[in-house]
């Protein structure tokens, strides 16, 4: 707290107390869902396969990734001790000798990383649990009220929503309280703890979802022509589990991350400009607007209810979006307030609320390409009547168009941060100083609603088990259309948050990018490199060979990376499809005498997913060390530049495309059976559209999502890295072996990845 006046001190000390009080306000709706009443006995032995399924399968991934975890715990001890401290390290301590203060800053980066993996890996678990004690709850209200079981079921997310808000705010709080100006040196191993835990729990979680849900649907409703969760189908429970560990666990690490990464590159940004103004309000102010955010979210998410005569999912998108805007008009008042009495300017309000809008627009853009009320998913709709072909061009459409939407959106949020702090600063760089910070404060306010997006995210889960338990405990009747209904809008609500976390982690990565080109300016200085030859004044010249090389790679890296991921998914699926098949040809099981081994299934999908998570993570965290070994910073700068752009466009593309697949098979489910006129289930449409659905699945949920934080866990490597490579700029004997040993286990990772799980071979 060193250097901050009285206000400033009281302001981090709220903040603080602020993510206490989110974190108590998921306790307070975890109490109210566990009162609700869990249904018929039916729907509790279902409840019991779902939690039992998703619960072996987080223990076994803990034990896949806990060496990992300890191996890189070391690693960013080290990459802090065998370079120089900051400036800013040395002089929050003040008297230390510069050994010392490289062992404390190494020893917070370590700790940070733990606590970074730990409170994701917290917030992923927890959340998936409240998901599952939600999903039969809301099943069982669904039997008389529509306000109930829309209230359980976003309440439920919600728990994991302001787990996020509350663990994100209070680790980055409590890591500037201590480290102060040198807290970026900490909050680097923070932020990279919580992206490389998100990223196993997306790649992990997206395998085993998909696995199963295409062998299901494939084998169920095309070959046998039965219900979606019919209990007869032996990969329904796997499928169930599935939504949990993937949309539930999955998604909160991987906003928890972005929300991480973007309180880590602000304050690197702001620092920048306290080294301009010498006014510590710079990174005080990232802070409090995170504040505010936790408490405008807990407002806005407690006003989400649905009237008690009404129903459908009209009414219950409108509930979830007024919620949201709720919280958003909150946010943006409160900004105005801090910024005018405490910032003194403008800009930084602007800055935030842009970024308030920016998530507001994309939650729009993403509802129009995925929603089952707008013209893509009815086009997609009517393509199934040429069949399965044009059902998948017809979708591929779909999401090229979405991407180029997003990215335009998104480079009009860039525009405006340019022009708000435009003319700002006395040189150059000074101002592009400004402008970066204007971006990071667009991401900061981007994710002011983490608390909203996470329980939009969560409640599609938790409608789609609570439909599948009602379907297998033979629920009939209104209680069915209900939870049909809130299933529907929970698809387009995932994929809305699909496309929040996609938006913010390009805006974070660029402001990563930012906080990167500050810090190889920084190391430069200190090593007493010509001022010509400073990163920030030299820039990143595409016309540079090495640079071009750099950006070809970086470009090409998030395509092995799908290429990787649904590879492994189409394996699984294959592996369950010849199981289910298997099955129904025990005698007995059509007719209902026997029941299927649900067990086995979620055992292949466990295995399936857990052989992917370190090769996969080893192709994140090596290929930026190698380039940047190889070609130094301004070439990883390339690469990096060429990952944010076609991670972008990539991960739109498959997200959106693989939402509009999924509604339109929904709206043809939701037809009057009528086989003779090509209408609703068991139609050649349908067939058409389970197939184009199948194919979306490991799109927007396996490889598209994963994507988010594996564009991060780069830049934060690249960030991490910069000091090493600044200062081992010459090619020597040490450098070249370093090179050799991490091509050849990048080499090991690709090749294990695409091995078949030796448990499962045949």
């Amino acid at each position: 707290m060193h250097g901050l006046n009285f206000f400033e001190q009281i302001a981090i000390w709220s903040v603080l107390g602020v993510s206490i009080l989110g974190l108590l306000y998921a306790v307070f709706l975890r109490r109210q869902i566990l009162r609700e009443d869990k249904g018929s006995p039916e729907m509790q032995s279902v409840w019991n396969a779902i939690k039992e399924g998703a619960e072996a399968y987080l223990r076994r991934q803990l034990r896949s990734i806990l060496p990992m975890i300890a191996i890189l715990t070391v690693a960013l001890f080290l990459s802090v001790y065998i370079v120089p401290p900051t400036r800013e390290a040395l002089e929050r301590f003040h008297g230390f000798p510069p050994d010392q203060v490289r062992l404390i800053v190494g020893l917070g980066r370590a700790f940070a990383f733990v606590m970074g993996a730990g409170f994701s890996l917290a917030v992923g678990q927890i959340g998936m649990r409240m998901a599952v004690e939600g999903n039969v709850r809301v099943a069982a209200a669904a039997r008389t009220s529509f306000p109930d079981s829309l209230r359980i079921a976003y309440r439920a997310g919600t728990i994991t929503g302001m787990l996020t808000d509350g663990l994100g705010l209070f680790g980055g709080t409590l890591i500037f309280i201590i480290f102060g100006i040198a807290a970026p040196d900490a909050l680097l191993g923070f932020g990279f703890g919580g992206t490389l835990l998100a990223l196993f729990m997306r790649v992990g979680g997206g395998i085993y979802t998909k696995a199963a849900d295409v062998g299901a649907d494939l084998v169920g409703k095309v070959e046998k022509d039965i219900p979606e969760d019919d209990p007869r189908n032996a990969a329904v429970v796997a499928d169930l589990v599935g939504d949990n560990v993937g949309d539930c666990a999955g998604m909160a690490a991987d906003i928890f991350e972005s929300y991480e990464v973007t309180i880590v590159s602000g304050l690197i940004l702001g620092l920048a400009l306290v080294a301009i103004t010498h006014d510590l309000k710079w990174i005080v102010f990232p802070l409090m607007v995170r504040g505010i955010g936790v408490l405008s979210s807990i407002i806005g998410t407690y006003l989400v209810r649905g009237q008690q005569k009404a129903k459908g999912g009209t009414q219950a998108m409108d509930a979830i979006f007024r919620g949201f805007l709720s919280s958003a008009t909150i946010s943006v008042v409160l900004f105005g307030l801090v910024a005018l009495f405490y910032m003194h300017e403008w800009r930084a309000w602007a800055s935030t609320t842009v970024g308030v809008l920016l998530a507001i627009f994309i939650d729009r853009l993403t509802e129009y390409f995925t929603g089952t009320e707008h013209a893509p998913v009815k086009e997609i709709v009517k393509s199934t009547k040429g069949g399965p072909a044009t059902t998948i061009l017809s979708g591929l459409s779909v999401g090229y168009e979405s991407s180029v939407w997003a990215i335009v959106t998104i480079a009009a949020t860039i525009l405006a941060a340019i022009l708000i702090y435009s003319g700002v600063g006395n040189t150059p760089a000074e101002q592009v100083a400004y402008i970066l910070y204007g971006v990071a404060m667009t991401g900061i306010g981007m994710l002011t609603l983490t608390g909203n997006n996470v329980a939009m995210d969560s409640f599609g889960p938790i409608s789609d088990n609570a439909n599948g338990i009602a379907e297998m405990a033979g629920l009939t009747g209104e209680g069915r259309q209900i939870l049909a209904d809130l299933d529907a809008v929970g698809n387009t609500t995932k994929a809305i948050t699909k496309g929040i976390a996609i938006g913010s982690a390009v805006i974070a990565a660029v402001s990563l990018f930012g906080s990167y080109m500050v810090d190889v300016t920084n190391v430069q200085q200190q090593l007493k490199v010509a001022s010509e030859m400073l990163l920030s004044n030299t820039g990143i010249r595409v016309s540079m060979p090495k640079v071009f090389i750099g950006m070809l790679i970086g470009g090409a890296v998030p395509w092995l990376f799908s290429s990787l991921s649904i590879n492994a998914v189409s394996r699984a699926a294959g592996m369950i499809v010849e199981e289910v098949r298997r099955q129904f040809r025990i005698p007995g099981l059509m007719e209902g005498k026997v029941k299927p081994d649900y067990a086995r299934v979620v055992g292949i999908c466990t295995i399936a997913a857990q052989k992917e998570l370190v090769s996969l993570a080893v192709l994140a965290v090596v290929t930026p060390i190698i380039v940047g070994l190889l070609l130094q910073v301004e070439a990883l700068g390339g690469f990096l530049a060429g990952i944010i752009l076609s991670g972008q466009l990539l991960a739109v593309f498959m997200a959106n495309a693989g939402g509009a697949w999924d509604n339109a098979k929904k709206v043809i489910e939701d037809e009057p059976r009528d086989t003779a006129k090509n209408l609703g289930k068991g139609s050649e449409r349908h067939k058409a559209s389970v197939v184009g659905d199948t194919v979306g699945d490991p799109l927007k949920d396996t490889a598209g999502p994963a994507l988010n934080p594996m564009i991060k866990v780069v830049n934060l490597v690249s960030v991490i890295i910069a000091p090493i490579v600044v200062q081992y700029a010459e090619l020597n004997v040490g450098v070249i072996l370093a090179v050799v040993v991490l091509a050849a286990l990048l080499v090991w990772a690709i090749r294990k990845s695409k091995q078949e799980a030796p448990e499962l071979a045949k």
